[in-house]
C-alpha cells in the first residue's frame, strides 16, 4: 500500500497556534497540547522537529521503523524526524510540545546555495531527546512569533528559518559541511540598490528572497554580509526605517495615526505603537504631539 504524502498525529487535537494562515514559506510552526496518548505521523517532503515545552518531564516511547527508544523529555528536548520516516510516539502524560516543519525542498536549496553540499545527497539522522540551545533559542523565537499576530512579517521568520536550516545541516545532516562564510560585509555598490529597494517598498511584506536576489547571492550569506555592512540584520534595519518614516508623517502631516501605520508597512494601528514605543520610548500620538 502506497504511504500517503502526509499522514497527522490519529489521536491529534488541532493545534493551539499555528502558521498555516500565516503565509510563512517552507516553514510551519504549531504549538500542540495533548493529554496521554499516542500516535503516528508521517511527513513525504518536510523534516519535523518536536521541541518540548512540557513544565514536567513527560515519559515518551518513541519508534522510527524498526528502532525504538524510551525517556524522559524535559523542557527543551527535542527529536528530529526526516522527511519520509514513519514515526510512531506514546506519551503518559499531558504533553505540551511546538512542532517545526521544514520543507526538504528548501533545506537542499540551502544546502546548494550556502554551503556548496549535493543537494541530491542530504540525509538527516533521526535524533531522540536531544538539547541543543541553539535549536531550542530559534523554537522559542519562532513561537513568539506565532503568538505576535503577524508583527514580524516574512522577512523576520525567512531570516530564522535560514538560521535554523543551516544548523540543522551542519550538525544533524550525515554530511556535515563546512561553512565558509565571508567575512566582508557588503561594498557600498551592492548596499545601495538594497537600501534603495527597501526604502521603495517598506509598505510592502518584503521578503528576504527577494533581497538576497538583487545581488543574486544566497539569503543566509545576504543576511551576514548585510549585518556586517550595516549592524543591523534585515528585518532590524526594515523596522528602523518604517519608523523613521512614521516619525516623518507624524510631525509633517495631520494624517489619521491608522493610515499612517498601514503606509508605513505595519497592520494595524496598534502594531505600529508597539513597535515606535520600543524603539523611540514614547507612543505615536505622544511624538507627534510633542
Amino acid at each position: 500500500m502506497k504511504t500517503p504524502a502526509t499522514l497527522q498525529i490519529e489521536c491529534a487535537s488541532s493545534p493551539i497556534l499555528s502558521s498555516r494562515d500565516r503565509g510563512w514559506e517552507n516553514i510551519l510552526v504549531e504549538q500542540f497540547q495533548h493529554p496521554a496518548g499516542e500516535g503516528r505521523t508521517y511527513y513525504g517532503k518536510e523534516h519535523a522537529i518536536c521541541l518540548s515545552l512540557s513544565p514536567r518531564p513527560v515519559r515518551l516511547l518513541h519508534a522510527w521503523g524498526d528502532k525504538m527508544q524510551t525517556g524522559f523529555y524535559a523542557q527543551g528536548d527535542f527529536c528530529i524526524t526526516p522527511a519520509g520516516a514513519p514515526f510512531f510516539a506514546r506519551w503518559d502524560s499531558d504533553d505540551r510540545y511546538l512542532q517545526i516543519r521544514i520543507a526538504s525542498g528548501f533545506l537542499q536549496q540551502v544546502a546548494g546555495e550556502s554551503l556548496a553540499m549535493n543537494p541530491d545527497r542530504i540525509e538527516f539522522i533521526p535524533e531522540f531527546r536531544t538539547r541543543d540551545p541553539h535549536v531550542e533559542s530559534m523554537g522559542m523565537l519562532l513561537l513568539s512569533e506565532l503568538q505576535q499576530e503577524k508583527l514580524g512579517g516574512s522577512l523576520y521568520v525567512e531570516s530564522l528559518a535560514n538560521i535554523l536550516a543551516v544548523h540543522l545541516l551542519r550538525q544533524y545532516s550525515a554530511t556535515q559541511p563546512r561553512l565558509t562564510i565571508n567575512q566582508g560585509g557588503l561594498s557600498h555598490r551592492q548596499l545601495l540598490p538594497v537600501l534603495e529597494y527597501i526604502n521603495e517598498y517598506l509598505d510592502r511584506d518584503l521578503k528576504l528572497a527577494d533581497l538576497a536576489q538583487l545581488l543574486g547571492m544566497s539569503q543566509f550569506h545576504f543576511s551576514h554580509r548585510f549585518k556586517q555592512a550595516t549592524g543591523k540584520t534585515p528585518y532590524q534595519y526594515l523596522l528602523q526605517q518604517r519608523i523613521e518614516r512614521a516619525k516623518q508623517l507624524l510631525k509633517q502631516t495631520d494624517r489619521a495615526i491608522v493610515e499612517i501605520a498601514l503606509e508605513c508597512g505595519f497592520n494595524s494601528h496598534s502594531h505600529l505603537s508597539k513597535q515606535f514605543r520600543q524603539l523611540t520610548g514614547m507612543t505615536p500620538k505622544a511624538y507627534r504631539a510633542d
